[in-house]
C-alpha cells in the first residue's frame, strides 16, 4: 500500500518521516502539510494531484487535543471530522458543514478549526453538536475534503493527545508535551495494526 503521510508542524514531520525509514510493510511518504485548513488542503491537493493514483491513502499524523475523558499520551484514530467554526445553517452547504468519514475504528470526532481550542471553546463544540467526548484540529476536515476532491483517496487521522483544555491544559502544556513524546513509531504501529 502506498501512503501519503501528512504532518501539520515542522516538529511533527521530522518525528514523522525518521519513524517512516523504520517501517517495511507499506511504502510511505512523508510531507509537512502546513498548520491550519488552507495550507494544509493546499499541500494535499498539490500532492495528490501531481502524484495522481499514486497515493491509496492519505494519513495525518501528530498532535491533538482531546475533551475531558481523554489523557495525555493516547492514540485516537477517529471515524468521523467536520468543521466547528462553520457558521452556516444545517444543510445549506452541506459540502462544508457535513461530516467526512474517516478510515479510523475509534468513534470519535474530530473537530477542526483555525484556532488553539481552549476550555471554552471545548466545551462549546460538545453542547454545539451534542457529543461527550471530541478530539480537536486544525487540518483534518480541510485535508480529507481536498482528498475526496482529488480522487477520492481515502483518509485516516492518527493523532496523540497532547493535551485536554478542559482540564487546565493550554498551549504550553501542548509544547512541552510534544517536547517529550517525540517517537512516532507507535503512530505507524497503530496504522498498520488497522491497515492488516
Amino acid at each position: 500500500m502506498n501512503i501519503l503521510v501528512a504532518a501539520p508542524t515542522e516538529r511533527e514531520y521530522a518525528n514523522a518521516a525518521r519513524a517512516a525509514e523504520r517501517q517495511s510493510r507499506h511504502t510511505y511518504t512523508v510531507i509537512k502539510c502546513g498548520i491550519g485548513k488552507a495550507a494544509a488542503a493546499a499541500n494535499i491537493a498539490r500532492v495528490l494531484t501531481a502524484d495522481a493514483g499514486k497515493f491509496d491513502l492519505v494519513a495525518v499524523m501528530g498532535y491533538a487535543a482531546g475533551s475531558l475523558g481523554f489523557r495525555q499520551g493516547e492514540i485516537v484514530m477517529p471515524e468521523k471530522a467536520m468543521y466547528h467554526d462553520c457558521d452556516i445553517p444545517e444543510g445549506f452547504i452541506p459540502e462544508i458543514t457535513d461530516p467526512r468519514m474517516l478510515q479510523g475504528k475509534d468513534p470519535i470526532t474530530v473537530f477542526t478549526g483555525d484556532s488553539f481550542v481552549n476550555a471554552s471553546i471545548a466545551g462549546g463544540i460538545k453542547r454545539r453538536f451534542g457529543v461527550d467526548k471530541a478530539i480537536f484540529d486544525m487540518e483534518i476536515t480541510a485535508i480529507a475534503i481536498a482528498a475526496e476532491e482529488c480522487g477520492n483517496v481515502p483518509v485516516m487521522a492518527v493523532k496523540m493527545i497532547s493535551d485536554v483544555p478542559e482540564s487546565g491544559d493550554n498551549e504550553f502544556s501542548y509544547d512541552k508535551f510534544a517536547d517529550t513524546y517525540s517517537d512516532f513509531g507507535v503512530f505507524f504501529e497503530k496504522l498498520e495494526e488497522l491497515q492488516a
